[in-house]
């Protein structure tokens, strides 16, 4: 049975509207997309200076100059028609092996000396078919040989824009552009430009959104940033090594091949099993330390900066004010060091992890700085819910529990690894009450907070009169917090 939740009325993701126009003819068809949502009003100010947004008109539209990526992009963009034969390979191993067989070495060099020159062309004519400019509005993207695709990027929805380096963009001296734009379900890319570049077009990008007039923006140049925390490798490593995930993924790549191979017998069936098994056991370990090697977190106007990366360096921003949710978790092994991981929910973006360790109080110093006025509960803060609970769930019924506060509705959950969520008042779309009929016997009921970023929290197990002054008072903090919340412009 479910309770009707309190919906509210204000959400704080802002709705897309998307235009696409289709025009098809014998030989091309070409898409329009325009990520656009309604006005968004302007903070007061004296127009055309910097940092103040002026309105409709102010500017005069500057002519338009379209550029194109590095000239490195046809090389990286020449892999596509190889990776679609790898890909078959991969499907069908049996009928590729037999056509391998059944080549002969002149056959073979008849083929790549067709294969090598058609992918180099291709390379060449998407990268020559792929322009993009800057006007005082809005960023726009032209891309397509055959099927073409206009994207027009409004610049006051851009969100966050990252730079990451791929090993071998490094080598290269370039870099890509990833931009997050509200309302938009993927990232539009810029890939590759040149390290320079893409660092001066993403300091202007960011001064436009923030809302400089266009003849300065390009003269702001990046916001310094201060550094707030880094993860020495070293303790990366012993936390990686102190992970359950990382022990379970070993131990079933070790296991599991042999056991299968005494049961079936079968080669190709060991190596479609056992090569997944130590994938996802290199990826929880090795991959991850690669990943996250020497991540640091810096704190600028235009959000909190993480840079991290051994092999690939990737430039990630947190947007301000669009943290939806933020978790801190402590595995069991965790605990007697005092480290927890740092994980957060934003709205419209991909970034995940905030911190990958360190002690407690550093993690909450940069959770204070990502929800300003934030206290975080202490971990015996939480309320647990009544013994009753344990009727419905045994023994895991402790690891549950529930802190509101005047700026956050935090739950706890776990026993083993622990997690406490954070969702302040202000990010809460919806409130819901359910109860089973097994909860209804015992007088229980769970209550579920939405947030913008398509995520839920659940507070479980509540006394059931609890939970219906929970849903009550939640429905209207979140109203209330609305007026006190954090701009998501830039730099504001």
């Amino acid at each position: 049975m479910t309770t009707p939740g309190v919906e509210d009325d204000a959400p704080d993701v802002p709705a897309t509207a998307e235009t696409t126009d289709a025009t098809e003819t014998t030989e091309t068809a070409e898409t329009t997309e325009t990520v656009d949502t309604p006005e968004t009003p302007e903070p007061p100010g004296t127009p055309g200076t910097p940092g103040t947004p002026g309105p409709p008109g102010t500017y005069s539209e500057r002519p338009v100059t379209e550029r194109r990526l590095h000239p490195v992009t046809p090389f990286r963009r020449a892999w596509a028609p190889i990776a679609v034969l790898a890909g078959w390979a991969v499907h069908d191993p049996n009928q590729a092996q037999e056509q391998l067989t059944r080549l002969t070495t002149t056959t073979l060099l008849i083929a790549l000396a067709v294969l090598v020159p058609a992918a180099s062309l291709y390379g060449f004519l998407t990268w020559w078919f792929t322009h993009f400019s800057v006007t005082d509005s809005e960023l726009r993207i032209r891309t397509g040989l055959l099927f073409r695709r206009a994207a027009h990027i409004r610049l006051e929805r851009i969100q966050a824009i990252d730079v990451s380096q791929p090993l071998l963009a490094r080598i290269a001296g370039v870099a890509k552009l990833r931009l997050d734009v509200v309302g938009a379900e993927k990232k539009d890319e810029l890939a590759f430009l040149g390290e320079e570049e893409a660092r001066v077009l993403r300091a202007e990008l960011l001064a436009r959104a923030a809302g400089f007039a266009p003849e300065t923006a390009h003269e702001v140049g990046e916001a310094p940033a201060r550094e707030l925390l880094r993860v020495p490798p070293r303790e990366l490593a012993i936390a990686l090594v102190l992970t359950g995930a990382t022990w379970g993924a070993l131990v079933a790549a070790l296991v599991v091949p042999p056991v299968l191979w005494l049961a079936t017998h079968s080669v190709w069936t060991v190596l479609a099993t056992g090569v997944p098994l130590l994938g996802a056991a290199g990826a929880s370990s090795v991959g991850r330390f690669v990943g996250e090697y020497d991540w640091t977190v810096g704190e600028s106007p235009d959000g909190l900066r993480i840079d991290h990366g051994l092999l690939d360096r990737t430039h990630e921003t947190v947007p301000p004010g669009r943290v939806q949710t933020v978790r801190i978790v402590q595995p069991l092994l965790w605990r007697r060091r005092g480290w927890v991981r740092v994980e957060l929910d934003v709205a419209g973006s991909a970034n995940s992890v905030l911190v990958p360790v360190a002690p407690r109080e550093a993690a909450e110093a940069v959770v204070a700085r990502v929800l300003p006025g934030v206290s975080v509960p202490a971990g015996t803060s939480p309320t647990r819910p009544p013994r009753r609970a344990g009727r419905c769930v045994p023994l895991w019924w402790r690891g549950y529990g529930i802190a509101v506060t005047d700026a956050v509705f935090a739950t706890r959950h776990g026993l083993l690894r622990r997690s406490l969520t954070l969702v302040p008042h202000a990010k809460v779309q919806s409130v819901r009450l359910t109860q089973g009929p097994w909860q209804r016997l015992w007088r229980l009921a769970d209550v579920h907070v939405d947030t913008g970023a398509d995520k839920t929290v659940t507070a479980r197990l509540r006394d059931a009169q609890e939970a219906a002054e929970l849903l009550r008072s939640q429905a209207e903090q979140s109203r209330t917090g609305r007026l006190d919340a954090r701009s998501d412009r830039w730099m504001t």
